[in-house]
């Protein structure tokens, strides 16, 4: 079934790159139908693009979104690299409408942050003026997606529109000495924070960590991580259940057999994808 699982995904995927820009509409079959707009403009730099899949069937609820976020160390990826993935969990969530996003890239003259979380805010005012109603969001990302998807729901989320966290790999507190033995960490030590932006007392570091800010107020989160992971260690894991947990903040948090990169292989996408869809039918708190 697994099996069977992935080849169809890549025969829509092949069909969804064959028909490329010009193809305003993706069927998934089953009634997954979407309309599709691509490389739509949420603000005036050139890297804030993104793609919206809107479900054809007419509905009078307030359809909530998901917004992906990719990975690539802050500094690269691009929003390509979760299209097979996007459909994948469209197929899964027909009802939903979904955002895969690019963001501002860092630099040598660009700090990741806090332009990387202004631009996921953005999105969610875009979304706002486009759909004219205030939807509940699901904010899933991978590796530094994930960090992005946390930061922004426990710091930034100020009215409370997350519904949903899907962490995948995301580096939780960045201070943790297993996550220090990552290669690029020198970066994450002097570019990922404008040293201008954190507030007296607080460091660089502290202000990037998710579990800097989470309080029982906190997005229920559901965290994916790998037992052979040498970037982002399951170090991660243990430190973000804790915080929840101490928090009393609803969460779940699952190991897959490989490395940082093996989230999305099967069988681990296939069980990511029904724990996700498991995660989001449990009521939320009152």
């Amino acid at each position: 079934m697994k099996k069977n699982f992935k080849v169809t995904l890549l025969c829509l995927l092949a069909f969804f790159l064959w028909t490329g820009c010009k193809e305003k509409k993706v069927t998934l079959g089953k009634g997954a139908d979407f309309n599709k707009e691509q490389n739509i403009h949420y603000g005036d730099d050139p890297e804030k693009i993104m793609d919206l899949y809107i479900p054809e069937k007419k509905s009078t609820k307030e359809r909530e979104v998901f917004i992906i976020i990719h990975g690539g160390g802050w500094r690269a990826g691009d929003k390509s690299q979760l299209t097979f993935f996007t459909l994948s969990l469209m197929q899964k969530f027909p009802d939903h409408i979904f955002v895969n996003m690019n963001y501002r890239l860092a630099s040598q003259e660009r700090y990741a942050l806090p332009n990387q979380i202004s631009d996921i805010k953005d999105v969610a005012v875009f979304l706002e003026k486009k759909l004219r109603y205030n939807p509940k969001l699901i904010l899933l990302g991978n590796s530094a997606g994930g960090h992005l998807s946390m930061l922004y729901a426990y710091q930034t989320d100020i009215q409370k529109k997350v519904k949903a966290v899907i962490n995948i790999v995301g580096p939780t507190a960045l201070s943790d000495p297993g996550f220090k033995k990552y290669q690029e960490y020198s970066f994450v030590e002097r570019r990922l924070v404008d040293p201008r932006v954190p507030k007296p007392g607080i460091s660089r570091i502290a202000y990037a960590s998710p579990v800097h800010w989470i309080d029982s107020a906190s997005a229920p989160t559901l965290s994916y991580y790998g037992n052979t992971d040498h970037v982002v260690p399951l170090s991660q894991k243990r430190i973000l259940d804790s915080v929840l947990s101490k928090h009393h903040v609803r969460h779940e948090s699952y190991e897959f057999n490989g490395g940082h990169l093996d989230w999305d292989k099967a069988p681990n996408n296939v069980f990511l994808i029904n724990a996700i869809d498991q995660f989001l039918k449990q009521p939320e708190k009152k």
